[in-house]
């Protein structure tokens, strides 16, 4: 599937996809040493919901559109931050380069690789600015070999492809299993979209087969799969925070309440050995 941002901004998935991706970022200010964090796909930074496309979908009315109307606790920072954005209601969506920016503290450093030079132009322009955002027009699987271990030693891999090739999983599935080589101690998040169990299972049965650190996998389906439309969406962690999989149980089980229209259901599994 090709899964383009601008066309699903805001959707059901991106709002699980980006509720877990600050729950991981909460674990790394809890302590005061610097971090760093490397976004392999980082799009467009900011996407406006009155575009064209987004208008084209109106994905986010049935997504972000319902959180900020009704707020969900159990997201954490990213629904306060979303309001933040969005004083007047609801026109810009945060792409995840521009959640990770406004997460970070002083010390703390933002790599984000786009690969599409239109978009990396705006990308570029946007942060041009922001001394702790370093912008880099490149394949994010590559950047992962060449920009890691941080200086920091501490960090997140935040891995987020469109899903624009049929190779993208065994792709991905590399991609992790050298990062993780390279980076050891790191924490690596990867998403994937869900029309049927085909991309999940060949994630997760990749890294039953490796040799992977702690390792679980979430998924939230706000709708049935039908193989053809999106139901939802999963994330993978590598050296997976602790108490993660409970602050995304209540996660999961509070967005089913709010965007799920009595459908929805999720799952969390430990993929490696506790």
């Amino acid at each position: 599937m090709n899964y383009r941002h601008a066309f699903h901004a805001g959707n059901h998935t991106e709002v699980f996809k980006h509720a877990a991706l600050c729950l991981v970022l909460e674990h790394l200010l809890q302590k005061p040493q610097a971090f760093a964090v490397l976004d392999t796909h980082a799009g467009l930074g900011v996407y406006d919901l009155t575009s064209e496309e987004a208008q084209k979908t109106r994905e986010y009315e049935q997504g972000a559109g319902r959180l900020l109307g009704r707020g969900l606790p159990e997201a954490g920072a990213y629904a306060d931050l979303l309001r933040a954005m969005n004083p007047g209601g609801l026109k810009a969506y945060p792409g995840s380069p521009e959640i990770i920016r406004r997460m970070l503290r002083a010390q703390d450093r933002l790599m984000a690789c786009e690969l599409h030079p239109k978009d990396a132009e705006t990308l570029k322009a946007r942060y041009r600015r922001e001394t702790q955002v370093f912008v880099h027009h490149r394949d994010g699987y590559e950047a992962i070999g060449a920009l890691t271990p941080p200086p920091e030693r501490r960090g997140l891999v935040f891995i987020d492809p469109p899903f624009e090739q049929k190779d993208e999983a065994a792709r991905l599935s590399r991609a992790l299993a050298a990062g993780l080589r390279k980076w050891p101690g790191g924490i690596f998040l990867a998403w994937y979209p869900i029309k049927d169990a085909v991309i999940g299972e060949s994630l997760s049965q990749a890294v039953a087969d490796g040799d992977f650190p702690k390792t679980l996998r979430a998924e939230f389906l706000a709708y049935p799969q039908d193989g053809l439309s999106l139901a939802g969406g999963g994330v993978i962690v590598c050296n997976a925070p602790w108490k993660l999989d409970e602050r995304l149980a209540a996660l999961c089980e509070a967005l089913a309440g709010l965007l799920g229209d009595g459908g929805a259901r999720w799952a969390i599994d430990p993929l490696t050995p506790a």
